[in-house]
């Protein structure tokens, strides 16, 4: 149990599948202690700084609804494979 409580408290997060941003990290904008069963993995996602889609807002632009698109595209078989996955976590957070 203390090995879990050690990587919540590492990463920041107030508990396992719970998205936080690090605005403080050199790269990636986002960390989350993933948990499948009893699996449990770090991962950290996003680009630091960079301007995403975020949730579709009303009258959003063609500009960015096609930017949404290309990525869920371009990351749909990553996005597939689940929690385990920084592009499962970049699409729910920042898509």
């Amino acid at each position: 149990m203390s090995d879990k409580d050690s990587r919540l408290s590492r990463a920041g997060v107030s508990g396992f599948n719970k998205p936080k941003k690090t605005p403080s990290h050199p790269t990636k904008s986002h960390v989350v202690v993933a948990k499948v069963g009893d699996k449990i993995k770090t991962i950290r996602f996003g680009e630091q700084g960079a301007s995403t889609a975020g949730k579709a807002k009303a009258g959003e632009g063609d500009k960015m609804k096609a930017k949404r698109k290309s990525f869920k595209a371009r990351h749909a078989k990553n996005i597939a494979k689940g929690k385990m996955s920084a592009a499962y976590w970049a699409n729910k957070t920042k898509w």
